[in-house]
């Protein structure tokens, strides 16, 4: 589970997830859309946990009016503290499945 492979492979995975939604924040203009379908995934998902019942993920207990509530600071730590582990089980299984026996 925490073998050098695994955590290789996580760091690597990591690196790709920043690499590629970097554009979303800094860069130019015509690769912002590729930046943002990589970060939107995370960062809406926040949404969907809400819609199942987690409460204190958005501002405002998710009653913004017409706009979308922001996350919260416990918003942000669950979402890495979801990310992270869903990155680390990929990482481990794509370690075991490149694995020679």
């Amino acid at each position: 589970m925490l073998a050098p492979r695994t955590l290789k492979i996580l760091g690597a995975l990591l690196a790709a997830f920043v690499l590629l939604g970097l554009p979303a924040y800094v860069g130019p203009g015509f690769l912002e859309p590729l930046g943002a379908y990589v970060v939107i995934v995370p960062v809406m998902s926040v949404y969907a946990f809400h819609a199942i019942g987690i409460p204190g993920l958005l501002e405002h207990q998710g009653h913004c009016s017409w706009g979308m509530c922001s996350p919260t600071a416990v918003g942000y730590v669950f979402l890495v503290a979801f990310w992270l582990p869903a990155f680390w089980l990929l990482a481990w299984g794509l370690a075991y499945l490149t694995s020679r026996r």
